[in-house]
C-alpha cells in the first residue's frame, strides 16, 4: 500500500490530561464526563474526538460517492458515539450513529449514498465487524 498520509497525537494523563500535536496545531484538554464520574472540567473526551474524526471522514467519503454519481448538494453527517459496559468482559465498548443529510436528494437515494460511501470510508473499514455502526437519513 501506498502511504497517503500520517499523523501523531500525544496524549498524557488519560481523560483527564491533554491531547496535542507535535506541532501543537491540535491541542486540546480532556475531561471526564460527569456520567463518568467526572467533574465537567470542559475538555473534551475520546468519544467527542472519534464523533469528530468518523463524521469528518464518513462525510468525506459520502462527498466522494456523490461526485461520482454527479450528485451537487451540500451534505451533513451528524455522529453520535456511545460508549456502552460490556458485559462480556466487564469493560467497554463502543456504537456509533452517522445521521446523514444531502440537500435535494430523496431519501431512498440519500440512504443508497451513505451505504456506498460507508463501504469506502476508512473509519468505517476500520470498525466493521468490531463495533456497531447505524447509518440513518435524516
Amino acid at each position: 500500500m501506498k502511504k497517503l498520509y500520517e499523523t501523531t497525537v500525544i496524549n498524557t494523563g488519560g481523560r483527564g490530561g491533554e491531547v496535542h500535536s507535535p506541532d501543537n496545531i491540535f491541542r486540546f484538554d480532556v475531561s471526564k464526563p460527569k456520567e463518568l464520574g467526572g467533574e465537567s472540567g470542559g475538555g473534551t473526551n475520546p468519544e467527542q474526538l472519534f464523533a469528530a474524526g468518523y463524521g469528518a471522514c464518513f462525510n468525506s467519503a459520502l462527498e466522494l460517492v456523490m461526485q461520482k454519481a454527479k450528485i451537487d448538494g451540500k451534505s451533513t453527517i451528524t455522529a453520535t458515539v456511545t460508549l456502552y459496559s460490556d458485559p462480556e468482559d466487564n469493560g467497554f465498548k463502543l456504537g456509533v450513529l452517522l445521521e446523514a443529510h444531502i440537500d435535494g436528494v430523496s431519501a431512498d437515494k440519500a440512504k443508497e449514498l451513505i451505504e456506498q460511501a460507508h463501504q469506502v470510508c476508512p473509519y468505517s473499514k476500520a470498525t466493521r465487524g468490531n463495533i456497531d455502526v447505524e447509518l440513518k437519513v435524516i
